[in-house]
C-alpha cells in the first residue's frame, strides 16, 4: 500500500480490496436448513469429535480475524450490484479441508444477511452473531482431513468497517456512482463471506453482473463477459494463492487498455472516468515489471495491470495482480504497488506485526527506481533524511517490527526506507540482491515472518546482526552510530 502525500506523515490506512459485484444469483428459500442430527459411525470407524472452529485466527492485533478449524482451497464468488440501489446479491461457494473434526466452524460476513447455507449438498444450519461471524453447523460433522465445500446465498447492503486508528475500509462508494471496497488489514467480507485471515490463502474466481453500460473489474485473467436482459456478466480467476484482504472488484465506467508483457503476460488497464492521466505513467508498466523482475526474481503472477480511480481516497493498494490506485497515484506509487506483488501478495505476511516484511521493501523499492533510473545517489539521500531527523524521539519512536495494533502504518514507509538501505549497506550489495530473491523463491505463494527474515538474512550473509535488526527494526530509539552509519555511510 502507498499513502497519500498528504497523509504520510502518521500514515493511516494500507491494502485496497476493491470490491463490488455482479451475477444476480437465483433466489433461494431463505429458511435456515434442519439442524444437525447424530450420525452413528460405521462398523470400525471412529467416532467424529464433537468439535467446534475457531471463532478468530489468533493474530495477536486482529485476534477475531479469521477462523480455525479448515484451510480454504479456493472461492468461486457470484455476484449481482446495482449502482441505482446500492444493492448486492451473492452466492459465494467455497471450497476447502477441514484440519479437525468439526461440528461446526464459521466463516466471516461483515454486516450482510445469509439467507441459505448449504455444506456439500446438505442444507445446514447456521447464525449470524455479532458484526461478522456465520456460524454454520453441517448436517453431518465434518472428519479431519475431509475436504467439502461450503454455499453461502447472501446479501444486502455493503458498508465498510471503521476504525479510529486505520480509517476507513471495505466496501466504498466512488465519485462516479459505481462502488468498490478497499482497506487493510480487512475488508473482503463487506461483499463475501470468507476465512478473512492472511494465512488462509486461495485461489479467487469471480462472476459479476452489473447493469449495461457499466463493467467490473477484479483480480487475475479476464475471462470475457456476456449480456441478457440488460446486464453484463463479467468473470475473473486469480489462480494462484491470494489473502482475502488482496481480493477486488471495481464497478465504473472503465475505459480499459488491454496488452500483453513481452513474455505473453496478459495486463488489462482500467481507468476511471476523470483518471485517463494516470496513463502516462502506467504505460510504463512493462518496464516497471522488468526492473522489479530483476532485482526480486520472476514476475510471480499470470496477469497484471492497475485500476485507477478518479477517486483521492487516502491510499492505494496492491491488490493481487491488479493495484488499485487513488487519483493522486504518480510513478513512485505505481512502483511500490508492483514492488508489494512480490513482497505482500506472493509472500504475505504471517501476523500483522510483520507488515514491514511488505511495506518496507516496496518502499525501499521506490529507492531503487529512483538509483537506476534517475542516477540518485542512495548514500546521499540517506544522510539527507537521517540529518534532517532528531533524536526527539517524534521519527525514531515507531517500531517497524511488532509496532502495535493501530501503528502498522506510521513507520514503515520513511523509517523502513532508511532501514533497509542501512541494512543494505551492512552485508553489502552481494548479499543483499541474493538475500531477496532467494527469499521471494523460497516463500513463493506463502506466509512468512519477521523473524523468520531476520534469520534468512543472517544465514545467507553470514553475519551475526542480532544488534542490527534490534536497533532499526525492534528498537524504538535513534539507532547507536554503530548501526547507523554502517559500512561506506559511514565517514
Amino acid at each position: 500500500m502507498a499513502i497519500s502525500p498528504k497523509a504520510r506523515p502518521y500514515l493511516l490506512v494500507a491494502a485496497l480490496v476493491l470490491v463490488v459485484a455482479g451475477v444476480l444469483v437465483a433466489e433461494l428459500p431463505g429458511a435456515p436448513g434442519p439442524q444437525p442430527q447424530d450420525v452413528p459411525a460405521a462398523s470400525g470407524t471412529p467416532p467424529v469429535v464433537d468439535a467446534e472452529g475457531g471463532d478468530g485466527a489468533g493474530d495477536p492485533y486482529y485476534p477475531q480475524d479469521g477462523n480455525t478449524g479448515y484451510d480454504v482451497g479456493g472461492y468461486d464468488v457470484a455476484v449481482s450490484y446495482d449502482p441505482a440501489t446500492r444493492k448486492l446479491d451473492g452466492k459465494a461457494l467455497i471450497t476447502a479441508t477441514a484440519t479437525a473434526d468439526l461440528s461446526r466452524f464459521n466463516l466471516d460476513l461483515y454486516k450482510l444477511e445469509a439467507s441459505e447455507v448449504a455444506v456439500g449438498d446438505e442444507r445446514a444450519a447456521f447464525s449470524q452473531e455479532g458484526e461478522h461471524e456465520l456460524v454454520v453447523t453441517p448436517a453431518k460433522p465434518l472428519r479431519k482431513d475431509e475436504q467439502f465445500t461450503v454455499s453461502v446465498t447472501y446479501g444486502g447492503e455493503p458498508t465498510m468497517f471503521e476504525d479510529r486508528a486505520l480509517g476507513r475500509s471495505g466496501w466504498q462508494i466512488s465519485a462516479s456512482g459505481g462502488a468498490f471496497a478497499a482497506g487493510e488489514p480487512h475488508s473482503a467480507t463487506t461483499w463475501f463471506p470468507a476465512n478473512d485471515t492472511p494465512r488462509d490463502k486461495a485461489s479467487f474466481k469471480l462472476s459479476a453482473r452489473v447493469p449495461d453500460g457499466w463493467s467490473v473489474v477484479s483480480n487475475g485473467v479476464e475471462e470475457g463477459s456476456t449480456q441478457a436482459d440488460g446486464w453484463t456478466t463479467f468473470r475473473w480467476n486469480a489462480e494462484q494463492p491470494m489473502a482475502t484482504y488482496l481480493a477486488t472488484v471495481a464497478i465504473d465506467k472503465w475505459t480499459v487498455d488491454r496488452s500483453t508483457l513481452p513474455d505473453g503476460t496478459p495486463v488489462v488497464n482500467a481507468y476511471a472516468p476523470g483518471a485517463l492521466g494516470a496513463r502516462a505513467d502506467q504505460q510504463r508498466l512493462p518496464e516497471i515489471l522488468a526492473f522489479l523482475s530483476a532485482k526480486y526474481g520472476p514476475y510471480p503472477f499470470r496477469s497484471a495491470g492497475g485500476i485507477f480511480l478518479a477517486d483521492n481516497i487516502g491510499f492505494s493498494l496492491e491488490t493481487q495482480t491488479r493495484p488499485i490506485y487513488a487519483g493522486w497515484a504518480d510513478l513512485e506509487t505505481v512502483v511500490h504497488e508492483n514492488a508489494h506483488q512480490w513482497f505482500g501478495d506472493s509472500v504475505s505476511l504471517r501476523s500483522w506485526a510483520d507488515i514491514c516484511l511488505n511495506e518496507c521493501f516496496a518502499s525501499y523499492a521506490q529507492w531503487q527506481w529512483a538509483e537506476a533510473k534517475e542516477g540518485v545517489n542512495l548514500d546521499d539521500r540517506y544522510r539527507s533524511e537521517v540529518e534532517r531527523t532528531d533524536d526527539s524521539g517524534g521519527y525514531w519512536n515507531r517500531k517497524l517490527y511488532d509496532m502495535g495494533r493501530g501503528n502498522e502504518f506510521r513507520g514503515v514507509y520513511d523509517k523502513g526506507q532508511l532501514a533497509v538501505h542501512a541494512l543494505r549497506r551492512q552485508i553489502g550489495d552481494e548479499s543483499f540482491d541474493k538475500v531477496l530473491q532467494t527469499w521471494t523463491a523460497r516463500n513463493r505463494d506463502g506466509n512468512a515472518s519477521w523473524p523468520e527474515f531476520e534469520a534468512h538474512v543472517e544465514q545467507v550473509s553470514g553475519q551475526d546482526l542480532d544488534g542490527f535488526f534490534a536497533a532499526w527494526f525492534r528498537g524504538d530509539e535513534l539507532p547507536s552510530d554503530q548501526y547507523l552509519w554502517p559500512g561506506p555511510l559511514r565517514r
